[in-house]
């Protein structure tokens, strides 16, 4: 899947000097690109026995959603603040420059569900680890977490030791 990288716009100082942004929008559009992506997801966790798959807001959508249905699961959205419209479990974490939080349904999943979570970055993991910890207070089981994009430079996977992390395209710098 290396040769997709090639399908990724990146941008110099988005959405602040000295971030380089990877903008995948390119890469969706692409209809090659979009199906070798997909394909190569699905095919990665077609074997593990999953129950729901969780999309973190709002780019990890893109990828749950049809996850999800190739793999006979139920999808989950995890949201923003003031997004979900019933009872929901929350939590927060760290940003470079601030604080952010998440939220998702109480009861979106039950106790023992099998969940992969989907994103489609991992950068330093404050995101991907407080849906985990979303995941977990509900008595989910999580079988793992995918992600289109890591940035390896940034040691996101250090916060989320103990899962099982598959990211499809790596960068290094």
């Amino acid at each position: 899947m290396e040769h997709l990288k090639d399908l990724i716009r990146e941008v110099p100082d988005f959405p602040k000097p000295g971030i380089n942004f990877y903008d995948i929008t390119t890469l969706l559009q692409d209809p090659d690109g979009l199906k070798q992506t997909v394909d190569g997801m699905i095919s990665k966790f077609r074997g593990e026995k999953i129950d729901t798959v969780i999309g973190i807001e709002s780019r990890g959508f893109i990828f749950a959603v049809p996850l999800a249905y190739a793999l006979g699961a139920g999808f989950v959205p995890v949201r923003k603040p003031n997004k979900l419209p019933h009872v929901k479990v929350s939590a927060s974490y760290d940003l470079e420059y601030g604080q952010d939080t998440l939220e998702m349904h109480s009861d979106a999943v039950g106790e023992g569900h099998r969940v992969l979570i989907v994103d489609d970055l991992l950068a330093t993991g404050g995101t991907a680890q407080a849906v985990t910890k979303l995941v977990e207070q509900v008595g989910g089981e999580i079988v793992g977490l995918g992600f289109l994009v890591e940035l390896t430079f940034l040691n996101g996977r250090d916060k989320l030791r103990g899962y099982d992390v598959h990211s499809f395209l790596k960068y290094d710098s």
